[in-house]
């Protein structure tokens, strides 16, 4: 009950966050769109800080639950490899389009939320050279380097506008240099970060 409790006061959290942003969002915001008291809101965080800091962690967690069953899944390394990235990326998304306030939440420079940004690319690049070891890597690159190289890719798909389009097409020719083996031969029909964005 408490947890399903933390849960709306974070639900609450990021409607504010979306309309005020961080700095101008106050606790009695939070209380408001929660519908209950002040006081009721500090039972379950200590300030907004507190609020705001346990919604990145939330956000952060879904986004490496799904990167680690993309990793686990019965498929070639290639689309395992891609549904990671796609987890981060659609993270990001997720977070850059309702709001000019939301990607607050992914300032890895910010004193509240930047440790959970860099601890959450961390744990990716773990899982990337894991599959890159698994997989096999071209000559002269080593398994971290790949997983710094893809990384590095989908940081860049996050600042265009048509990031998520480009994201397949995109990973798709990087893989093919990064592998020890064509990308093509392993590549899917279609994944399901692409089924999202509708494409065939």
């Amino acid at each position: 009950m408490a947890a399903d409790r933390l849960d709306e006061v974070l639900d609450a959290a990021y409607d504010c966050l979306t309309r005020y942003g961080v700095r101008r969002t106050t606790m009695d915001d939070i209380a408001t769109a929660m519908g209950v008291s002040r006081s009721a809101v500090y039972q379950y965080v200590r300030n907004k800080d507190d609020a705001f800091r346990r919604l990145a962690v939330r956000l952060h967690t879904e986004a490496l639950e799904r990167a680690r069953t993309a990793a686990d899944q019965d498929a070639p390394c290639p689309s395992r490899i891609r549904g990671v990235l796609a987890a981060k990326l659609d993270l990001v998304l997720s977070l850059t389009g309702p709001s000019p306030h939301t990607a607050e939440l992914l300032d890895h420079r910010a004193r509240s939320f930047g440790g959970i940004c860099s601890t959450f690319t961390a744990d990716l690049r773990s899982l990337l050279i894991d599959l890159f070891t698994e997989a096999g890597t071209a000559d002269g690159i080593e398994p971290g380097e790949a997983a710094d190289i893809t990384i590095a890719l989908v940081t860049g798909l996050e600042s265009v506008a048509d990031g998520g389009r480009l994201f397949r097409p995109a990973a798709d020719a990087l893989l093919s240099g990064l592998l020890a083996l064509p990308a093509a031969s392993h590549w899917p029909t279609a994944g399901a970060h692409a089924r999202r964005k509708g494409e065939p």
